[in-house]
């Protein structure tokens, strides 16, 4: 059983929740930009959570169906096609052989998921399917074990869940939440106010490795001349021209530039659909709060 990339995308990868603890190591975790989208395609599917999917950005790639499949498309809205007929997100949809799906135009968000319900047949590297540096190939045969037949039975339990995250991912009113990092004390008082206090916008500079963002010019009472040191997927750091990049999924391991703060995980979804241009806020939140809002938005797909 095989998917074939019949057209390339822009920046297209086969993504799951990443490989963790190699950091140390030099290998960046990597994984879905959108994990709750992701995993939202999965739970539609009755898949594991961490079972791989294509992550599509835009212009996209358009994969032909060598077998028959159950797809679902979650994320973005890129209004996805299977031949001439336009299909619903967030719904399990059958597809047959030979089907051809191509994405339109995007629409709403940044990032488009698409699950299987079948098993990659690629071996894991280090425990995970996400790799970074190549994407997916014209040409290129993408493997799949079916599952054993899909149970629907739960289908209709899964409304709330997708009202829920929709709302979550897509809220471009909601504020980014950040902790503060190592650098924040570093920072003078006035941009220290300007940073929670200003709209920023997402520039064109803007990918799987990094975010820059405009916005008031930030200065630190200091000289930004840091030792190297671990960086994460949400660190803030703080460039020499006064800017904030925030680094994604295929972030570098370690930085030299003030770390500033961290985004934390249940926002970056929502932070990696923002699109060019997009606008937002930052807020100040605690841990505390970071790793209670993590467990609630998790234990909703546990059920």
């Amino acid at each position: 059983m095989s998917i074939k990339i019949i057209k390339k995308g822009l920046s297209d990868s086969i993504q799951d929740n990443g490989r963790y603890g190699y950091q140390h190591l030099g290998i960046q975790p990597s994984g879905c930009m959108d994990i709750i989208s992701a995993w939202l395609a999965n739970k539609i599917l009755n898949n594991d959570l961490n079972n791989a999917v294509f992550e599509l950005h835009f212009p996209s790639s358009q994969l032909l169906f060598e077998n028959d499949y159950t797809i679902c498309i979650t994320g973005a809205n890129f209004v996805p096609v299977i031949n001439d007929k336009s299909i619903e997100l967030n719904k399990p949809i059958h597809v047959s052989k030979n089907d051809i799906l191509t994405m339109f135009q995007p629409i709403e968000g940044r990032t488009c998921y698409i699950g299987i319900h079948a098993q990659l047949t690629d071996p894991l590297w280090l425990g995970s399917h996400s790799f970074s540096k190549e994407t997916i190939q014209k040409d290129v045969l993408i493997n799949f074990k079916a599952n054993n037949k899909m149970d629907t039975q739960n289908i209709e339990s899964n409304k709330q869940l997708i009202e829920e995250m929709q709302k979550w991912v897509f809220d471009h009113h909601a504020p980014i939440h950040i902790i503060p990092g190592p650098a924040w004390t570093h920072l003078s008082n006035v941009s220290l106010n300007a940073l929670l206090t200003y709209p920023f916008e997402i520039t064109t500079q803007a990918n799987r490795m990094g975010f820059n963002i405009s916005g008031p010019k930030l200065t630190l009472t200091i000289e930004n001349n840091f030792l190297s040191s671990g960086v994460t997927r949400g660190t803030l750091q703080l460039l020499p021209n006064g800017d904030i990049i925030v680094l994604m999924a295929d972030h570098q391991t370690i930085g030299g530039y003030a770390n500033l703060g961290q985004i934390i995980l249940v926002d970056l979804p929502r932070f990696a659909q923002f699109k060019t241009g997009q606008s937002f806020k930052f807020e100040l939140t605690s841990l505390e709060n970071a790793n209670q809002l993590y467990r609630n938005i998790y234990e909703k797909f546990q059920h």
